[in-house]
């Protein structure tokens, strides 16, 4: 009978090697989750360096806290909200966040915001990335993340309005941005 490596077990075992600070099962996580979660990490960071501090800082956090995952819900969704955290935590270290627009009243029109076009993913993740860094984040949380306005305002330490208004001016942004390569009109 071959022998079980970490490679082919399952994810509750898995974890349990992780639990045990196994390194293979420790690189086996990085290998496998590196790519996805440094794409998360570089839609909230700018510079690539930065996106690569947010990404070793996460999996440090992961390997660190993983009794802390209690194995309700999705054990890829635990560790994305970590990214997720260190990235932020990085952002506002490096750049200020600044969200104007408490006093903002969106226009009484419909959202019609939608990206069909013949736009690609890379095209869209480098317009995000034009984004102002307020704007970029509550886009990518709301968006991206899934997450609701309360709890993007409770992560941010603002209003449920200022996040509310910080999607409005990101989508008009972008809208913008779309208009001036001619993707739409």
């Amino acid at each position: 009978m071959p022998k079980t490596t970490t490679l082919d077990v399952p994810e509750h075992q898995l974890i349990e090697l992780l639990r045990m600070q196994d390194r293979t099962a420790q690189k086996r996580l990085y290998d496998r989750y590196s790519p996805l979660f440094f794409s998360v990490c570089r839609r909230y960071l700018k510079r690539r360096e930065d996106a690569e501090e947010a990404l070793v800082s996460g999996f440090f956090k992961i390997f660190d806290q993983i009794d802390r995952f209690e194995g309700a819900g999705s054990f890829e969704g635990w560790m994305r909200r970590i990214m997720v955290n260190e990235a932020l935590m990085l952002l506002r270290k490096r750049e200020s966040l600044v969200f104007p627009g408490d006093a903002f009243t969106p226009p009484d029109t419909a959202d019609s915001f939608n990206i069909e076009a013949d736009i690609s993913v890379r095209e869209i993740l480098l317009l995000i990335e034009d984004l102002p860094a307020g704007y970029r984040t509550v886009f990518n949380l709301y968006v991206l993340e899934g997450m609701k306005h309360q709890e993007i305002a409770d992560m941010l330490g603002i209003s449920i309005n200022t996040s509310k208004s910080q999607l409005i001016l990101a989508k008009e942004k972008m809208r913008k941005l779309l208009a001036m390569k001619g993707i739409v009109s």
